[in-house]
């Protein structure tokens, strides 16, 4: 089945960053990444609307988002055991366990942005695209 792609007035990840603004103030710690998890847009492509139910969930439930700052130990491996050759980098679209992560919201903007701060083994991988995961 080919994914429900959404219909977007702005790139995805430009329109996460642009409501983050600056986060130079933001500071985590050891293997931790901040992420900005990734909330449908009401409508597809196709013109189907979301609900606002169906879009709610994706704030408590979503299982892909922006890694928009990392500590500066995450994914670095010494041993490595965890991400031999793997390089995750900030602006990546990654998928995780929504459970695995804490849930925060920044108000960097007037817009607030749900995030969550996960250890970096709990990326379970990468994609091109937030529309490909749901």
């Amino acid at each position: 089945m080919p994914p429900m792609i959404m219909m977007h007035d702005k790139e995805p990840a430009q329109d996460l960053k642009d409501k983050l603004g600056n986060l130079d103030d933001v500071e985590l710690f050891q293997n931790q990444v901040l992420v900005a998890v990734y909330v449908r847009p009401e409508k597809t492509k196709s013109g189907i609307y979301l609900t606002n139910q169906t879009r709610k969930e994706d704030e408590i439930q979503g299982k892909v988002g922006l890694i928009v700052k990392k500590g500066p130990a995450a994914f670095v491996d010494p041993t490595n055991s965890w991400f031999d050759g793997i390089e995750v980098n900030v602006g990546d679209w990654v998928f995780f366990r929504p459970s695995d992560g804490w849930s925060i919201t920044l108000h960097k903007t007037p817009e607030t942005v749900l995030c969550r701060i996960l250890d970096d083994v709990n990326v379970r991988g990468r994609v091109s695209h937030p529309d490909h995961v749901w």
